[in-house]
């Protein structure tokens, strides 16, 4: 039986000592015993949770005792996964011990859950995250954040008031490369930044899929949950067990297209390396085109120009130099002399060029190793709830230009529009009766 009073020493923990103590995870995973793992709930469970929670089900310090899907197959599926899994470690013939739910809601009654980890379609993020906060759950939720500017400040309100570490899964903060490309821009090894590149997809559509046989077992209404009512096809929800990422993140209904999804990753990293976690820009210029995929500015109050470009990656361009950050690959310039070009240089340029740096950033080599102890230790991860509201936002805006074609002044303090520019309306999307975000 769980321990009633492991939420209280999860709580108290750091406070009884006057420096944060954090293990390695190794060491949680030799000496944390069953009464004091961190127990784990999962909503959503495709391609992208399925990989999160074979994550953490290779964690000691962890145990996944519920999953949530609105597909029956997949449900079904998730839950044989984790019930094999702990029964192969026990070494006993089959084990009961994930519960399956299609309601959201009911996971999140249950008491001995202490956190969930979301990866539902992006409609979903904001009533699902604002729920679990109120009910009291730690969170890891998939990029990008929200489905709208207004949905992501409820989410930082709704995790500030109930006290609750939140991760978002921008899981770049967590590799050395582009840690260390922010470090260079931020120390000013390259200079005075004059313009960003970020190298992401276009912007959604409005959905016109055609209506298909609905998938036996699935609740499509559901699914749906807020989102406009409409048929069902299987490029939004995928038949059975699968192993893609589905493309309803090209739809305005439930995503932001390239925008959000690749950009919640690097205008997250153009934001980072501007010092801008706790801001944004102040002008939206709309690219040439009405009917253009690229070529929307951002400017900030400094001067700096961030342009959605073509391509993939981020491009930081300097007085004296610049990088060039992505998946795998780092290149680095001062003047025109090339001083990296790998991400094996990583080590070296970092010996050479930030030794004395005054400037050194949150440094995470597990994304989902430094949500965990922040849950022990209850201080912020790298990619806080309120980086993760910045980041989309961003995205957001970049996303209304090219819905709307118009120039937009905005103040990043207020979030709202300014100079008679843009519509109040655009910060929010509608929600289908009777889903509404939590108060």
């Amino acid at each position: 039986m769980k321990n009633p009073n492991r939420r209280k020493f999860i709580k108290s923990a750091v406070a009884a000592v006057s420096a944060p103590f954090i293990l390695p995870s190794r060491v949680w995973s030799a000496e944390t015993p069953a009464s004091e793992r961190i127990t784990l709930g999962f909503i959503g469970v495709g391609k992208q949770n399925g990989y999160l929670m074979r994550n953490m089900l290779q964690r000691k310090e962890t145990q996944v005792v519920a999953v949530c899907e609105v597909d029956t197959t997949r449900r079904e599926n998730a839950q044989k996964t984790v019930n094999e899994n702990y029964a192969k470690k026990s070494g006993a013939g089959s084990s009961k011990g994930c519960d399956a739910y299609k309601d959201f809601r009911e996971l999140l009654q249950r008491k001995d859950i202490d956190a969930v980890v979301i990866a539902t379609p992006d409609h979903w993020h904001a009533i699902i995250a604002i729920s679990a906060a109120n009910a009291g759950k730690d969170i890891y939720c998939e990029k990008p954040l929200s489905q709208s500017i207004h949905q992501a400040r409820a989410m930082v309100n709704a995790v500030r008031k109930n006290d609750r570490i939140f991760q978002t899964g921008s899981m770049q903060r967590s590799s050395s490369e582009f840690r260390i490309a922010c470090e260079l821009v931020r120390n000013g090894r390259i200079g005075k930044i004059t313009s960003v590149n970020v190298g992401v997809g276009g912007s959604a559509i409005w959905c016109d899929l055609p209506a298909q046989e609905i998938e036996p077992g699935l609740d499509w209404n559901m699914w749906l949950g807020p989102a406009p009512e409409r048929a069902y096809n299987e490029v939004l929800s995928p038949r059975g067990v699968h192993d893609h990422f589905p493309a309803w993140r090209n739809y305005r209904e439930y995503g932001g297209g390239g925008v959000t999804d690749w950009g919640a990753h690097h205008f997250d990293i153009a934001q980072w390396g501007l010092g801008r976690d706790q801001s944004g820009p102040v002008e939206i210029i709309p690219a040439a085109a009405s009917n253009a995929d690229h070529g929307v500015k951002l400017i900030y109050d400094d001067g700096v120009e961030v342009n959605h470009d073509n391509g993939n990656g981020i491009t930081f361009n300097g007085a004296g130099g610049k990088v060039n950050v992505n998946r795998g690959k780092f290149e680095f310039w001062i003047g025109d002399q090339k001083k990296a070009e790998s991400r094996g240089d990583l080590t070296a340029v970092e010996r050479e060029y930030l030794a004395d740096a005054k400037v050194r950033l949150y440094s995470s080599p597990d994304h989902i190793g430094d949500w965990l102890s922040a849950i022990r230790t209850r201080k912020r991860p790298i990619c806080d709830v309120e980086v993760g509201a910045r980041t989309v936002s961003v995205c957001h805006l970049v996303n209304l230009a090219y819905y709307h074609h118009e120039k937009m002044k905005w103040n990043p303090q207020t979030e709202t529009f300014v100079g008679n520019t843009g519509n109040a309306a655009w910060l929010d999307v509608p929600h289908r009766a009777p889903w509404k975000l939590p108060s």
